[in-house]
């Protein structure tokens, strides 16, 4: 480990991240315990009348589709992950302006945007409506919630003020939760109060006032300053290893690159014979459980040895806990953390992608979506 460094000087530190996304990260714990009260405040219709032509019928679905963009759709990748093999029905990450073709009566729909006014996602929900699909929001306020309300789809309203992908707790553990009101789940009660715990201990290791020589995020921060990350992950990690390379992007500021296990030996491992010069340019964080598949834990040994030995560095994060949920969420706080950490190191402030927001504002004066979407809706309920 290393000694005292510039990342234990907390005033430093502040001075850079002017947002606080280091305090945003510290306190995770206490976020999903919030969420899951306001998600547990929500009524289920068994019907909802939305026009004389569109009534949506609230009942067991026969497939679930998740709609949402960037930050707001990555808790529906994990919720993916994480029911992969315990959910009878199919769970499909929808990030375009409307739904696959599949989408009707039977199918229930999360249309999750932080701001409420991400186009991609209300151009979905509204798609979801006409369908009769069985529509539910999520979202800090915004277009989404004004619609939502107008045309009485369950809205779960969550804390606005913060970048989207620092809402991860609210943009998440409403769904278990729901699903549960909508008897397709049972029993995650042990499960999200794993996480909780897990989550507040690794805060607690993580936060700023730890130093680095007993602070992992700190030390791994220092290990991959001056090289791009390349995050493998397997199984239950696969979103959470695209959730650390979005970090890196928006946080740090950096480009960054994922793949999975068994798949990257089939096609990325190969991209390793490149030459040395351009293989140090990478540092490879590999998504670790003490808990492997025999056969997943000999194919990462194999790649280090024949592939990943030329990168800068090879570094490992292991999963906490003993669910599923908190193995994966322990691993998705420690890459904030380091995300964090990482753009103090080069000096930048984690919170703002002005690159985001530009082409945001440009496609918003050229297309107002929310606008057109706004005279649909006057027809739909006249």
């Amino acid at each position: 480990m290393h000694e005292t460094t510039s990342l234990d000087k907390t005033e430093e530190l502040k001075k850079i991240d002017k947002s606080n996304m280091l305090n945003l990260c510290v306190k995770t714990s206490e976020h999903c315990q919030d969420a899951i009260q306001r998600a547990k405040k929500i009524k289920i219709p068994n019907e909802v009348k939305v026009s004389k032509k569109i009534t949506i019928k609230y009942k067991k679905p026969k497939n679930i589709i998740i709609t949402g963009m960037g930050g707001s759709a990555i808790g529906g990748e994990i919720l993916q992950d994480w029911l992969q093999d315990k959910l009878p029905i199919p769970i499909q990450i929808c990030r375009d302006y409307t739904l696959p073709a599949y989408a009707n009566r039977n199918t229930l729909v999360f249309a999750i945007s932080y701001s409420g006014e991400t186009a991609e996602t209300l151009s979905a929900f509204i798609d979801a409506v006409h369908r009769k699909c069985m529509a539910i929001t999520i979202s800090s306020g915004g277009h989404l919630l004004s619609f939502s309300k107008k045309l009485q789809i369950p809205h779960v309203t969550i804390p606005n003020g913060r970048p989207p992908r620092a809402a991860i707790p609210y943009i998440f553990f409403p769904l278990p939760i729901l699903l549960e009101k909508m008897d397709i789940l049972s029993n995650t009660e042990k499960h999200i109060q794993e996480t909780i715990r897990v989550l507040k201990k690794v805060s607690e290791e993580n936060s700023p006032h730890i130093p680095t020589k007993k602070n992992i995020s700190k030390a791994l921060a220092l290990e991959l300053k001056e090289t791009i990350p390349a995050i493998y992950g397997f199984g239950q990690f696969r979103a959470i290893a695209h959730r650390m390379k979005t970090q890196f992007n928006e946080n740090s500021k950096l480009l960054s690159v994922y793949d999975v296990f068994p798949e990257l030996n089939h096609n990325e491992a190969v991209g390793w014979e490149v030459s040395e010069d351009l293989a140090k340019k990478f540092s490879v964080i590999l998504i670790r459980d003490h808990d492997e598949p025999p056969e997943i834990k000999h194919r990462i040994e194999m790649t280090k040895m024949l592939a990943l030995h030329k990168a800068q560095k090879i570094l490992e994060i292991y999963a906490r806990g003993k669910g599923r949920l908190a193995k994966m969420f322990s691993v998705l706080l420690v890459g904030d953390f380091v995300s964090v950490f990482l753009a103090i190191l080069r000096s930048v402030d984690p919170a703002p992608v002005k690159t985001i927001d530009l082409i945001k504002r440009e496609m918003s004066r050229k297309f107002d979506v929310a606008g057109k979407l706004e005279g649909e809706i006057r027809k739909m309920i006249e």
